[in-house]
């Protein structure tokens, strides 16, 4: 029980709405100025600086120098992943709560939005289209609540290199995240084709975030993937 003060301490550090407004605003990997997370989180400058203090003195944030401007950035990659995983409770407490009332809806950065780390694999809309697209293609069927990989689906991925048969388990699964309203792909075939699109360096990772970002090729190979079959 002795760590749990120093959890209470990030914790309510998080807590705070106007802390968390201005490290929402960073998760995408950018570096911002105190004036420009001010304004994002409706605080004045002195306001900000007051918190951004708290949080570089935590070890959440740092400043870096450029151009004669302070910028902020998140420290670390760790400090992503909390934050993200708290978005994820988030939803997941409110499915819980109220199975049958519509999911909030968490505004995230575009680049978020577009794609993603989830939990070792690709996701936001970039993920949910290829998700749809390998659904519809029959490389992927629904077994009441399993997800199971059919021969034509295996056959496909084993001539991108993914042999599923040398996959742990859970193979497939629905993977819902904060930044979209419609599932992709999870398990170890998730985890899979996320490593394919980093080595073939169609995807890169932006610098202590979740965000990914794709390039020209890489848009136009995974649009390509399980199209127009």
């Amino acid at each position: 029980m002795e760590a749990a003060p120093c959890i209470s301490q990030i914790a309510g550090l998080l807590a705070e709405p106007k802390r968390i407004a201005m490290l929402w605003a960073l998760m995408d990997g950018s570096a911002k100025s105190s004036e420009e997370l001010a304004r994002l989180a409706g605080l004045t400058p002195a306001s900000a600086n007051a918190h951004l203090a708290r949080l570089i003195g935590s070890g959440l944030l740092r400043a870096e120098a450029r151009r004669g401007r302070r910028l902020f950035r998140v420290a670390a990659a760790d400090v992503s992943h909390a934050i993200d995983a708290l978005a994820s409770t988030t939803l997941a407490s409110a499915a819980r709560a109220s199975p049958d009332a519509p999911l909030p809806v968490l505004a995230a950065p575009p680049a978020l939005r577009q794609a993603r780390l989830c939990h070792g694999h690709l996701g936001g809309e970039l993920a949910a289209g290829l998700y749809a697209r390998m659904r519809a293609a029959g490389w992927i069927e629904r077994y009441e609540q399993r997800l199971d990989i059919t021969v034509k689906g295996a056959h496909r991925l084993a001539s991108l290199g993914i042999f599923t048969q040398a996959l742990a388990s859970p193979l497939a699964c629905d993977c819902f995240d904060w930044s979209q309203q419609h599932p992709h792909l999870g398990g170890t075939l998730g985890a899979g084709l996320l490593q394919l699109f980093l080595q073939s360096n169609w995807v890169s990772l932006v610098n202590e975030s979740q965000a990914l970002q794709i390039n020209a090729v890489g848009h136009a190979e995974i649009a390509r993937l399980a199209a127009n079959e």
